[in-house]
């Protein structure tokens, strides 16, 4: 029996004028990111159409931005997933998604989460860099390498795809790393253009500041699994859902395992909803044999 996931993007794929043809078409898309701008108390929505990019790539704009386009394009598609995932910050889109979450209190809870995530990154400034052609064995050796001849941190952070994951920490111990990587003959290994060293313990003050709002978050039992970055199961306790979306930030991305997964669980159609296309590429990357679409 043929299953369909739906897959929602997260921090990166965001672009200025993203949903600005969806909001001027369709009448369901555009009060969802006026219900976005009452509900935040600022216009998310001309930084979303208008930018300027230094402002829409700040991570406490890029997360409510990017979580309202998926969610609101979602919702014009009349979808009935049979199990969900989302990269990161798409975890929250995934949750509203599958029911399990409510639009108006997501939406809040990502505004503060990027908030937060841009303070970690003043609080513990650190970095991250992609790494692609290496096994995923070899690169979590040489991060424990590296660290350990840095007393610093550096860890896996995203597992993207096979060969390619992203490694997130202190600045002198991904630069200890990426000379190691590269001696060891990866391919790439080069340091993003981001502000914090998310998905690592840098995030700590990240974590300690959103507790809160996630244990007040109400959340219901989903209408199908999610798939969730921590585990990379297929998640349907509230409870559950609940402590693994507060323990993403520090912990890696298991992308390629969540896909895998979904795969092994009967998904044959993959569709990747929100701004770009990232996760498609990614899923090119790492199964065969499926469909792969988009909406964007």
């Amino acid at each position: 029996m043929s299953r369909t996931a739906y897959v929602f993007p997260g921090q990166g794929s965001q672009s200025v004028g993203m949903g600005k043809a969806h909001y001027e078409g369709n009448a369901a898309f555009a009060r969802r990111v006026d219900q976005a701008n009452e509900i935040l108390g600022y216009d998310l929505k001309g930084i979303l159409f208008e930018g300027p990019d230094e402002v829409l790539r700040q991570t406490e704009h890029t997360q409510p931005a990017i979580f309202l386009h998926s969610v609101a394009l979602f919702e014009t598609l009349d979808a009935r997933p049979d199990m969900v995932a989302g990269h990161s910050l798409g975890e929250y889109s995934a949750l509203v998604a599958a029911g399990a979450v409510a639009f108006e209190d997501a939406l809040r809870i990502v505004r503060r989460r990027g908030q937060l995530m841009q303070e970690a990154g003043s609080i513990n400034p650190g970095t991250m860099a992609a790494v692609i052609g290496m096994a995923d064995a070899d690169v979590e050796r040489i991060c424990a390498e590296a660290s350990a001849a840095t007393g610093a941190i550096v860890v896996p952070a995203n597992y993207n795809s096979p060969g390619q994951l992203v490694i997130s920490g202190h600045e002198t111990a991904i630069d200890e790393a990426i000379e190691r990587l590269k001696a060891a003959g990866c391919k790439i290994a080069k340091k993003l253009a981001v502000s914090g060293a998310f998905h690592s313990p840098l995030m700590q003050p990240a974590l300690d500041g959103l507790r809160a709002g996630l244990e007040s978050l109400a959340i219901a039992a989903p209408r199908c699994p999610v798939y969730q970055n921590v585990t990379a199961t297929a998640v349907s306790d509230p409870e559950a859902l609940r402590t693994n979306v507060l323990d993403q930030l520090l912990n890696p991305v298991r992308w390629t395992q969540s896909v895998l997964a979904m795969q092994a669980d009967g998904a044959t159609t993959f569709v990747e909803v929100g701004p770009g296309s990232v996760l498609q590429g990614l899923l090119k990357r790492t199964v065969t044999g499926v469909e792969l679409l988009g909406h964007s």
